[in-house]
């Protein structure tokens, strides 16, 4: 025995426009769901300012040439323990060898790919021409290395290196 066949519901323009808003609907959430994941991910710039950053590199390469000429020989030893701890030791001496003591050093471990994983390393005079320090939540992998001394304002020292953690 033949049936005939049902006639299907028939398209009106209300079930085209219920089906247009729940298209772009969908589409429009899910963009603005990653645009929200991608801007809480995002680790920030390198500099806030590219025109106050331009001011400045002038006075960088005169520091830099400053420090060139005072031949500080500055090494360093850094260390990650398994408890995720990291050890530095800097020794300064002058271009005579005397150990240099009495100035301030300070270390930053820098995440090249996200910044606010950044870790501040206070270092202390422990011996004459010796500084340690140490930084706690120090995560296995590659690090920027960057160790400053100040006198009085002034900058002394800059050193940035690209260290392995392990």
């Amino acid at each position: 025995m033949n049936h005939p066949a049902k006639p299907g519901r028939p398209i009106t323009g209300r079930m085209v426009f219920v089906a247009m808003v729940a298209f772009f609907g969908i589409v429009i959430g899910v963009n603005m769901l990653m645009m929200k994941l991608a801007m809480d991910t995002l680790p920030g710039t390198e500099v806030d300012s590219a025109y106050r950053a331009s001011l400045a590199y002038e006075s960088e390469i005169k520091a830099a040439h400053d420090q060139n000429l005072r031949d500080w020989k500055v090494n360093v030893h850094i260390e990650r323990q398994a408890d995720g701890h990291a050890t530095l030791r800097v020794d300064a001496h002058d271009r005579n060898g005397a150990p240099l003591r009495g100035l301030v050093f300070s270390g930053r471990l820098e995440r090249p790919t996200d910044k606010r994983a950044d870790r501040l390393i206070v270092l202390a005079e422990s011996e004459s021409g010796t500084y340690r320090g140490r930084a706690s939540d120090v995560t296995p992998g590659q690090w920027d290395l960057v160790l400053e001394s100040d006198t009085a304002g002034k900058r002394m020292f800059l050193s940035k290196n690209r260290v392995l953690l392990n």
